[in-house]
C-alpha cells in the first residue's frame, strides 16, 4: 500500500497527540526564558531548541491535516506574558534545556518502538538524533561553566563477583544492611537530581501564582518535593555516599506571572507523570527492600498529587480529551 492511504494507528495518533501538546506547552516556557536570557552562549542553545520544538509542532500539524485529524489546541501565544518581567535566571533556562533532554530522548526512543509508518518513523528518528545533538551541547556547556551535578564516584571492583545463594547472604542482599549498589546509588541520585530542578520550578511558579487553589495544590509539590530529595539523601548518607551539591535558588524576585494558570497546571501534571515513570524505573532495579519500600509509599503519594491536579484541570474545562475511538457499545444501544 502507498503510504499516504495508510491509516495512523492508535500508537500513532496518541504518540503525535501527546508530543504535540507536551511541545506547545515547553514553546511557551522557551520564549518566556529567550525573552529574558542575558548570556549569549545560554541564548544560541535555547534558540536552536526552540526551532526544533516549532519545527516539530509544524510537522505534525501537517500530518494531522492530511490525514483529516483535528488539530489539538494545545497552547499559544496566549498562555505567556512577555510583558512579565523574568521568573528564572539565566542557569536555570540551560539546566532546564538539559533537565528535560534527560526526559525527553527516552520518550522519543520508546515511540519509535511504537510507529510503523514510515513518514512518522521519520519524524520522531529526526526529533531523537536533533535532541540528542542539543542535549549534548547543553551538557558541554554546563561543563564549561562548573555548574552539573555528578554521581557519587566509587572505587573500582578488584575483580567479578556472583551472589553466593546462601540464605545468610541473600537475607543480606536483600535487606537493609547490605551496602548499596552502583545501580541503587544512580537511581537515588537521579532522583534527587529530578526533584531538585522540580522545587526551584515550583518555588518560581509559587511565587507568581494569584489563584489560591492552585497555590495551594503546587505547595504540596514542593512539600512532596522536598520530601523525597531528604529521604534520598539520607539513604545515601546512611551509606557513607554524599551528593554534596547545594541547591541554588535561580528565580528572581518577580511576583508577576509570564504563564497561565491552565498551562503552569499542565506542566506539574506532565511533571508529575514523568516522576511516576522514573520511580517505576527505580523501583524496578533497586533490591534493597527499604528502597523498594520508600519508593511504593512515595509512587502513592505522587499518583494521589498527581489525580488532584487533573481533577483541577477538569473541572476547570482545561483538560483536553485524547483522541477516543467510536464507542460502538453506545451506538449498538441507540
Amino acid at each position: 500500500m502507498e503510504e499516504r492511504n495508510v491509516k495512523l494507528t492508535t500508537a500513532e495518533i496518541a504518540a503525535l497527540w501527546k508530543i504535540y501538546i507536551s511541545n506547545t506547552a515547553v514553546r511557551c516556557f522557551y520564549i518566556h526564558l529567550l525573552h529574558h536570557l542575558q548570556d549569549e552562549e545560554i541564548k544560541l542553545i535555547i534558540e536552536e531548541v526552540l526551532v526544533l520544538v516549532e519545527s516539530i509542532i509544524e510537522k505534525i500539524e501537517y500530518i494531522f491535516e492530511e490525514e483529516g485529524f483535528p488539530i489539538p489546541n494545545g497552547f499559544s501565544d496566549k498562555d505567556i506574558d512577555l510583558s512579565a518581567p523574568p521568573l528564572y535566571t539565566d542557569l536555570f533556562a540551560l539546566s532546564f534545556l538539559y533537565r528535560g533532554g534527560q526526559v525527553i530522548i527516552p520518550s522519543y526512543a520508546n515511540v519509535l518502538q511504537r510507529v510503523t509508518r514510515l513518514d512518522v518513523y521519520k519524524l520522531f528518528k529526526e526529533c531523537l538524533y536533533r535532541e540528542t545533538e542539543i542535549h549534548q551541547k547543553a551538557l558541554s556547556i554546563m561543563l564549561s561553566k562548573g555548574i552539573i551535578d555528578r554521581p557519587p564516584n566509587m572505587e573500582y571492583p578488584e575483580n567479578v563477583e556472583y551472589i553466593q545463594n546462601r540464605p545468610s547472604l541473600l537475607t543480606t542482599w536483600l535487606g537493609e544492611k547490605r551496602p548499596l549498589n552502583s545501580i541503587e546509588i544512580s537511581e537515588l541520585f537521579v532522583e534527587i537530581e529530578r526533584n531538585a530542578i522540580g522545587l526551584i520550578l515550583l518555588i518560581g511558579l509559587i511565587q507568581v501564582t494569584k489563584d489560591k487553589e492552585i497555590k495551594n495544590y503546587l505547595l504540596k509539590g514542593k512539600k512532596l518535593a522536598e520530601k523525597q530529595v531528604e529521604t534520598y539523601e539520607k539513604l545515601l548518607k546512611d551509606s557513607d555516599h554524599y551528593i554534596g551539591f547545594p541547591l541554588p535558588v535561580e528565580v528572581s524576585s518577580s511576583t508577576v506571572s509570564p504563564f497561565s494558570d491552565r498551562l503552569i497546571l499542565f506542566i506539574i501534571a506532565t511533571a508529575n507523570q514523568i516522576a511516576v515513570s522514573a520511580l517505576a524505573d527505580a523501583l524496578s532495579v533497586s533490591m534493597r527492600k527499604d528502597l523498594a519500600l520508600h519508593y511504593s509509599l512515595i509512587t502513592t503519594e505522587v499518583l494521589k498529587y498527581g489525580e488532584e491536579g487533573l481533577k483541577l484541570l477538569i473541572e476547570r474545562g482545561w483538560m483536553e480529551q485524547p483522541p477516543q475511538p467510536i464507542d460502538r457499545k453506545k451506538l449498538n444501544e441507540s
